[in-house]
């Protein structure tokens, strides 16, 4: 199962803008979906199991997107296929999109159209908006 890495992320004012990237091999050729999820944490550490997680935005391989409603015109999902990267841009932050954020991945056992699909999600990258 491929994990994958995210990067970027750091700490910017509000009203600022920042970029976070879910990187994997063959993650633009290959992988069904990406999606990016939250959570909120007082300290710096990736998500564990128990810890609530807020979906954020989804890419599907057929380049549709989906956005949480409060970070719909901020965020933005783009694709760099060259890089195998998904990149999540944020702009006109707000301290309350201070987070850890992850990646998931999913790839199709067979087809993204039908069947199951391996998800595997990374280790997520911080984000810190101070007002």
């Amino acid at each position: 199962q491929v994990q994958p890495v995210e990067s970027g992320g750091g700490s910017v004012q509000a009203g600022g803008s920042l970029s976070v990237a879910c990187t994997a091999p063959e993650l633009t050729s290959k992988a069904c979906t990406v999606e990016w999820f939250r959570h909120f944490t007082e300290n710096e550490r990736e998500w564990v199991p128990g810890y609530e997680r807020d979906w954020v935005a989804l890419f599907r391989s057929n380049g549709d997107t989906s956005y949480l409603a409060s970070v719909e015109g901020r965020f933005t999902v783009s694709t760099d296929k060259d890089k195998d990267t998904v990149y999540l841009q944020m702009s006109s932050l707000k301290s309350e999109d201070t987070a850890m954020y992850s990646c998931k991945i999913c790839f199709p056992k067979k087809d993204c159209g039908s069947g199951p699909q391996d998800c595997s999600y990374g280790h997520g990258t911080r984000v810190s908006v101070s007002s």
